[in-house]
C-alpha cells in the first residue's frame, strides 16, 4: 500500500488563484500511470490546495484552527477543492487509471479538541477493489467551530495508519528537505535533525508548510519520502529518492 502526496504547489500555480500548472500535472499523471502499468497496486493519492484551496481558505480567514460558520465561505473553499480535484482525476481518466473521488467535507470531523477522525473503511474498499481513491485537502465539520480546514499532509498522516501504508510519498516543489546550501538532506530521524532549516511556505498556505510535513512523516510507522515531480517515477517504482522520513521510536 502507498500513500502518495501531490503537493498543491506541485500542480497548480499557487501565486496565482485557481490555476492549474498542466505541465506539472500531465507529468504526475504519466508519473502514476506508468507505474500501475508496471504493476504497481494498492495507491491512495492525495492532492494538496495550491492556487485552488489556500487561494479561497485565505480570502475567508479559515485556516486548520480558523473556522468558519459562513455557508458561502465554505461554498467556494470546498467548491474550489471539488474543482481541483475534478483536474487530477481527468489527467488520470486520461491515461486509464481508475481514479475515484473521495471528498473529506462529506464525512471527516473534528472534535472540540480539534482531532481529526476521517472513517477510512471506504477508501480501503476502493483500493481492494481495484480503483484509485483521489482525497483533498478540504474543509471539515469541526465542533465549536464550524469547518475548518483539513490539510492533505493531515489526510496522509490519517490514512497511512489507518491503511498500515508500507510507503508515504510526499511530492513537492523541492527535490526534498534542504539545507542552508540548498542541497538536499538524505535523512531526518528527529525533527532537531533540521530544524533549522524548516520553514514555512513562500506563497499563502493556511496549512503549515515544509516544517508541519516533516513533524507529520515522523509520527508514522512507514518509512516517507519527500522529493520533486521529477522523481516521482522512481518513488513510485520503490526507490528512495529526496529526503526520507525514518520512524521514530515511540
Amino acid at each position: 500500500m502507498i500513500v502518495l502526496k501531490l503537493g498543491g504547489s506541485a500542480i497548480t500555480d499557487k501565486e496565482r488563484p485557481e490555476t492549474v500548472d498542466g505541465e506539472a500535472l500531465a507529468s504526475a499523471a504519466d508519473a502514476i500511470s506508468n507505474a500501475l502499468d508496471d504493476g504497481l497496486e494498492g495507491l491512495v493519492v492525495v492532492h494538496g490546495g495550491g492556487s485552488f484551496g489556500h487561494h479561497n481558505a485565505s480570502e475567508h480567514g479559515v485556516s486548520t484552527t480558523e473556522g468558519t460558520r459562513d455557508v458561502a465561505a465554505i461554498g467556494d473553499i470546498h467548491g474550489a477543492m471539488r474543482t481541483l480535484n475534478g483536474f487530477v482525476r481527468k489527467r488520470l481518466l486520461e491515461r486509464d487509471v481508475s481514479a475515484v473521488p473521495v471528498h473529506p467535507f462529506s464525512a471527516a470531523h473534528r472534535d472540540g479538541n480539534g482531532r481529526l477522525a476521517l472513517p477510512t473503511g471506504q477508501v480501503e474498499t476502493l483500493v481492494g477493489e481495484g480503483f484509485v481513491p483521489v482525497l483533498h485537502g478540504d474543509l471539515v465539520a469541526h465542533a465549536g467551530a464550524g469547518a475548518t480546514v483539513v490539510s492533505g499532509d493531515e489526510l496522509v498522516a490519517t490514512l497511512a495508519r489507518d491503511l498500515e501504508a508500507d510507503r508515504i510519498g510526499l511530492c513537492s516543489t523541492v527535490p526534498g528537505v534542504l539545507d542552508e546550501s540548498d542541497e538536499v538532506i538524505d535523512e531526518i530521524a528527529a525533527f532537531e535533525d533540521a530544524a533549522g532549516v524548516l520553514g514555512e511556505s513562500d506563497a499563502t498556505d493556511v496549512t503549515g508548510g515544509m516544517a508541519a510535513k516533516v513533524r507529520a512523516l515522523l509520527a508514522l510507522e512507514a518509512e516517507a519520502s519527500i522529493f520533486g515531480l521529477e522523481d516521482l517515477e522512481a518513488f513510485l517504482a520503490g526507490e528512495e529518492p529526496g529526503t526520507t522520513i525514518t520512524t521514530v521510536e515511540q
